[in-house]
Formats: structure tokens, sequence, C-alpha cells
């Protein structure tokens, strides 16, 4: 019987769940935002974001930060194009947990209120493709 390596196995994993992980969260798909999109709002998912995200997604939010780790891709979040789900709730949940498989990024749960979240995710709406 052949013996199949941990880091083989991780790998065929991530082969198959990436198309899962491409297609969004199901359950944060169902989950609406419960801060109305105001200037407040936005005004302050501004603030959160440049604290927080645009040394790696960039001042303007299109993946060009200067200090995404190496070997890393931060998101274009201005684009219309969303791989882990474009509903506020899929966003929010990245924002939160993280963005997997490799979690280059890390969630922010713990770090940011929910509030701060989706005044964040406010925010990308507000500078994103129409």
């Amino acid at each position: 019987m052949r013996r199949v390596s941990f880091l083989a196995c991780a790998a065929m994993l991530t082969v198959w769940a990436a198309p899962a992980l491409a297609q969004g969260n199901p359950e944060a798909a169902k989950m609406k935002n419960p801060v109305a999109s105001s200037a407040e709002s936005i005004a302050a998912g501004k603030a959160a974001f440049t604290k927080n995200c645009r040394f790696c997604h960039g001042a303007d939010a299109k993946g060009n930060g200067p200090m995404a780790p190496k070997d890393t891709h931060p998101s274009d979040l201005t684009d219309a194009k969303w791989d882990r789900g474009s509903s506020d709730g899929e966003i929010f949940a990245v924002i939160r947990d993280g963005a997997g498989p490799k979690f280059d990024m890390k969630g922010y749960k713990g770090k940011l209120t929910d509030t701060d979240i989706w005044n964040v995710v406010n925010f990308l709406r507000s500078i994103g493709a129409k």
C-alpha cells in the first residue's frame, strides 16, 4: 500500500476546495447588512480601511499596497469581479474570517467590530464598480 504524504493530501484538498471558495459562502450570502449606507458609515468605513487594509490593498483599494506579503496578490476591491462572492454578507465574512485557502489575508474578527466591518463593506460599495 502506498503512503500519501500530508502535503499531497493538503494540495489535493486545496484543488478540490478552490472552486467552492471561488463561488462564495452560501451562509454568508444570506446575511443582510444591518448598517445603512450613509455618508457617516462610508466615512467610518474609509477610516477603518485606511487603518487596516490599505497596506496590502492600496490606498485606492486596487490591490497594489506596498506592504502586501511577498508572492501574494491582494484583490482589487474596486473591480466588478469578486472571487469569494459579491453580496454584502460574503464580503463581510471575508473581512471577518480571512481569505482562504492559504489565508494570506487573516481575518479581522476581534480586531474590528462587526459594525466597523459593515462600514468597510459600505465604503467598498461606494468606490467599487457599479
